[in-house]
């Protein structure tokens, strides 16, 4: 009874479907036929099912609303992905935000983004008051195809589809590729809301350990053979969280994997522009052929002017651009869209990212170097971006950490957040341009402190 109603709940089952023969229900829940009709008597007597003479079973009750919270296992809120999204989001300015995912405003190109605001406020009256082209503004769609020539991915601005955001880019994805019940592989540990996200959908999402070289192609390959995932979701360049750089033996071996057993690959590649030099590329060295590369420039620009993007082989665009209308009707704000591709054609916009690099480079070192007295130390030192992925000192649960530092003020990211197996409690992911507020480090010092003590002594 538990089972069916966990189907209607999670909608794989909806009203006017028919439930699983008696027989086969019995096979799959490795109980009696009997126990199986006692079961269906006693949910058509409540009113959930009804029976149809010489047909079989169907749902009769209308599905409650979706509640994402209930979807998956009940999780401690602070390593739940949707708790430590609405701390980040909703708290203050007077709160320290160690644990969020973007940089500080005074680390962002504002002055670029006024001086295209002015320009955007002289545009004709369409592009301030209309719908946008389905594809998206063509004159950043060309700047981005040229970005990706100059770095081996040849493709027309034609195979790119601009989005309301990152996530969004990877939602209509998921919408056109996914059903409930379907399998996808993502990295363990992975950032936190692609398991948010896909808690969404509705799908079983199997983790990969995750090395510093990317991920472990033997337990890939295992995963594959096993589940028959349909998607495999990762960043590339710049691992959220691990910071961790693709090796090019380990890109090669995780496409010839994918191709084995059909499955598609979601290249989130929104830190590429942190990287001092190129690295791999799942999306270049396939070509688009059964990887889509996903973006946005939240990371680098603002997170406030929403736009993203997705490119993928041609066949699909046009399926995107259907899905994108149905569920948005518009993609991306034409105004955002003029505003990003006013910002990355100013002159300004390169030295705003060698300057990022190069701060981001020091608050590593620094960040580092700080959090070792108390016993923090990185999993490994990034080539860019501005995470670090730390080990905390032994014995010390992340999760508890984070609640208690909480409570000064603080937002912290534990490791479990991130790990689909639970395996990170002992991790903690830092953004190194949100360390210099004056309450990180005190707190930190506290949440030790508390946890060392109530560690049992023997």
């Amino acid at each position: 009874m538990d089972a069916v109603r966990a189907k209607i709940a999670g909608r794989t089952l909806t009203t006017g479907d028919r439930l699983p023969s008696i027989r086969a229900f019995a096979a799959a829940m490795g109980v009696s036929p009997s126990t199986v009709v006692d079961a269906y008597d006693r949910l058509a007597a409540e009113g959930v099912i009804h029976a149809r003479q010489g047909s079989g079973f169907y749902v009769a009750t209308a599905p409650p609303p979706l509640a994402l919270g209930e979807i998956g296992p009940r999780l401690d809120r602070t390593i739940d992905p949707f708790w430590v999204s609405r701390q980040s989001l909703d708290t203050g300015e007077d709160v320290a935000k160690p644990g969020c995912g973007w940089l500080p405003a005074d680390w962002m190109p504002t002055a670029s983004l006024r001086r295209a605001t002015r320009r955007l406020a002289k545009a004709d009256d369409t592009l301030l008051t209309e719908y946008g082209a389905t594809r998206g503004a063509l004159g950043l769609r060309r700047l981005l195809a040229r970005q990706f020539a100059g770095e081996g991915l040849e493709i027309g601005p034609d195979q790119i589809l601009l989005t309301g955001s990152g996530t969004q880019a990877i939602d209509l994805v998921c919408r056109f590729l996914l059903r409930p019940g379907d399998t996808v592989l993502v990295d363990d540990p992975c950032y936190f809301n692609f398991r948010a996200l896909l808690r969404a959908h509705q799908v079983d999402v199997v983790g990969v350990p995750y090395t510093p070289y990317g991920p472990d192609t033997e337990r890939f390959a295992e995963a594959a053979a096993a589940h028959r995932p349909r998607l495999y979701v990762t960043n590339s360049a710049l691992h959220n969280p691990t910071g961790a750089t693709l090796a090019p033996q380990v890109a090669h071996r995780v496409l010839n994997i994918a191709a084995a057993h059909d499955m598609t690959i979601v290249e989130d590649d929104i830190f590429a522009d942190f990287e001092p030099e190129p690295s791999p590329r799942l999306a270049t060295l396939d070509g688009l052929s059964r990887v889509v590369r996903i973006g946005s420039f939240s990371k680098t620009l603002s997170a406030s002017i929403r736009c993203g993007y997705i490119a993928s082989g041609a066949d699909w665009i046009d399926a995107l651009i259907d899905l994108q209308v149905a569920t948005h009707f518009s993609g991306v704000s034409p105004v955002a869209a003029e505003l990003v591709h006013a910002a990355l054609s100013d002159g300004g916009y390169r030295k705003h990212i060698d300057m990022l690099r190069r701060r981001l480079a020091r608050a590593r070192g620094d960040t580092a170097a700080r959090l070792k007295p108390l016993g923090i130390v990185p999993w490994l030192m990034p080539r860019g971006g501005f995470y670090l992925w730390c080990r905390l000192p032994e014995g010390c649960d992340a999760a508890a950490l984070a609640g208690r530092a909480l409570r000064d003020g603080v937002v912290l990211a534990p490791g479990d957040v991130f790990s689909v197996s639970r395996t990170a409690a002992g991790y903690m992911r830092f953004n190194v341009a949100q360390m210099a507020a004056p309450a990180v480090y005190p707190a930190l010092g506290r949440g030790l402190a508390d946890a060392m003590h109530t560690l049992p002594t023997f």
